[in-house]
């Protein structure tokens, strides 16, 4: 949804250990107004295994959770197998527009996503539903990025880049569910963030609006080498009882011409 600028995506907080635990509304396992999480054994449940460390590109890249639209798993992008799925989204004119280095060949687009892994600071992802690969993400530690140069960075500042490639599943109000969802799994995966950071592009008005009705607000523009952003910032929601789910499919007459008007277009 927000075009890679200078780097990774921000996340910020005070120092270690500090802060309230995980947004309760978008834990790892259940996003608001989804299905209840899967038990630990069942077909559905994350994989068991060592828990990777905090902030981490295994903690980042690895995640689970039933939306009222299906079953959203989020995984780390493979070099080799992913890149002609993305270099395919990217022969959409939508899609090349907002994420140009996915529009070029396939040893370029290799060599970005194998960058990523190699320097640990930003984790490369593909997002499924029901196993169905239909989104591009990019987590990273924006106060570690080329980014932090240009707004004021606070350790642990958390950020994304989000891509909905397939087009049947943008203009259906998806893409503001899933960004919520990922960035509660950052919160979770990094304790010590107090913030999720996002910048898309100032001309991607549906991006922006998206990234608002996920719980972001906008915190000004910056410019970026490329583009001038607007500067999304999510905190860290404070303790207290889980937010009651949204609305379902059908109930509200609003909600379906909101979210069609937002997710036109692939974010970035």
């Amino acid at each position: 949804m927000n075009a890679p600028g200078p780097g990774a995506a921000p996340g910020a907080g005070p120092g270690p250990g500090s802060g309230p635990g995980p947004d309760p509304a978008c834990d790892p396992v259940r996003d608001p107004g989804t299905a209840p999480a899967s038990p630990p054994g069942s077909p559905s449940a994350p994989a068991p295994g060592p828990r990777p460390a905090p902030g981490s590109a295994g903690a980042l890249g690895t995640f689970a959770a039933r939306l009222t639209a299906g079953r959203f798993t989020l995984r780390p992008a493979d070099p080799g197998t992913d890149t002609a799925l993305l270099r395919a989204w990217a022969a959409d004119p939508e899609v090349a527009r907002w994420w140009p280095e996915l529009d070029r060949p396939a040893a370029e687009v290799r060599r970005h996503l194998a960058g990523q892994l190699a320097q640990g600071r930003s984790t490369p992802c593909v997002g499924s539903l029901d196993g169905v690969p239909v989104s591009y993400w990019e987590l990273y530690r924006a106060d570690l990025d080329p980014l932090a140069g240009h707004y004021p960075a606070r350790p642990h500042d958390a950020g994304l880049h989000l891509l909905i490639g397939p087009a049947a599943q943008r203009g259906r109000g998806l893409g503001p569910r899933l960004i919520r969802a990922v960035t509660g799994h950052q919160f979770a995966a990094d304790p010590r963030a107090r913030r999720v950071l996002a910048e898309p592009d100032h001309r991607n008005a549906r991006s922006v609006a998206a990234f608002r009705r996920a719980g972001f607000r906008p915190a000004g523009r910056i410019a970026l080498p490329g583009k001038t952003a607007v500067l999304m910032v999510r905190e860290r929601p404070a303790p207290g009882p889980r937010e009651p789910p949204g609305d379902p499919p059908g109930r509200s007459s609003e909600r379906p011409r909101a979210h069609t008007s937002i997710c036109q277009q692939p974010f970035r």
